[in-house]
């Protein structure tokens, strides 16, 4: 690592993966800004949409954004996929230095996404992360389709995939929220996440997962229902309860046709994505 410049991370590498970075520049390159409206030049210069992460200088800096073409992002009313317009990043790395990145990894300001939420139907706000990962990954839960949510309690998630449509098995050993329970769609089962034998169950299009749980112990639980071939796409939060398990996480990245990621919505926590490949 060269330095760090706020929560910026800055490298002389190429970039990498990395599963802990919600958004990466993959393009930097550092400009003089001698003057606010040289500054702001240089920038429009190279592209319209721009997207600044407050650092420091933040008085110039305002000054240089104001400058440049307003990105006035709305909360996304979900379902719906991530934006596909272009979009970099800047910071002022000194008063008359500006760090910039025509391109980065994320489609929204600084990894940031903000939604429209429901205030009154989900008991949780965590079916905020089951939004945010499905909206990066363009993908969702149809109406209709089946999916499985493991450590479902108090319902969070469930409430997010009946109000898709879809119908849902919630496994947790405590209840349901009683809410969440009557949905359409929703059927419950108090049960041990951990003690469905995948070769047993029946397939579902979708399975998911936010049980706390040691992140080696959810590893073993997501491979067998891979090499089972009993789920379309998989969905699950790894919970770093204390250290992190840097080993789990790798083996996680290492599955084939997985992702890892860190959400703007997750904690010390981190997001597996997995899509069962097509027929060859």
């Amino acid at each position: 690592m060269h330095a760090w410049h706020g929560l910026l991370a800055l490298s002389p590498d190429p970039p990498v993966p990395a599963a802990w970075a919600l958004n990466i520049w993959t393009d930097p390159r550092e400009i003089p800004a001698p003057s606010i409206g040289t500054a702001a030049g240089e920038l429009r210069r190279i592209q319209r949409n721009w997207g600044y992460a407050p650092f420091d200088h933040g008085g110039r800096a305002a000054l240089i954004a104001a400058r440049l073409p307003p990105l006035r992002p709305r909360p996304l009313a979900f379902p719906v996929a991530a934006p596909t317009s272009h979009l970099g990043a800047w910071t002022l790395l000194a008063h008359d230095r500006i760090l910039a990145s025509p391109t980065q990894t994320s489609p929204f300001v600084n990894g940031e996404v903000a939604f429209v939420e429901d205030r009154s139907g989900p008991p949780s706000r965590a079916y905020l992360k089951l939004w945010e990962a499905c909206t990066l990954w363009r993908a969702w839960p149809q109406p209709g389709q089946a999916c499985l949510d493991l450590g479902a309690a108090p319902g969070g998630w469930t409430w997010a995939l009946a109000r898709l449509g879809a119908h849902v098995t919630a496994v947790d050993r405590s209840p349901l929220d009683p809410a969440v329970a009557a949905l359409p769609g929703v059927t419950t089962r108090q049960d041990n996440a951990f003690a469905i034998d995948p070769l047993a169950a029946e397939p579902v299009d979708w399975l998911l997962s936010d049980v706390i749980a040691y992140p080696a112990r959810l590893l073993g639980l997501v491979q067998g229902w891979i090499a089972a071939g009993r789920a379309g796409r998989i969905v699950c939060t790894l919970k770093f309860q204390g250290a992190t398990d840097h080993e789990a996480a790798e083996a996680f990245a290492a599955i084939p046709g997985g992702r890892l990621l860190h959400l703007f919505h997750n904690k010390h926590e981190l997001t597996f994505l997995w899509q069962r490949p097509e027929p060859a």
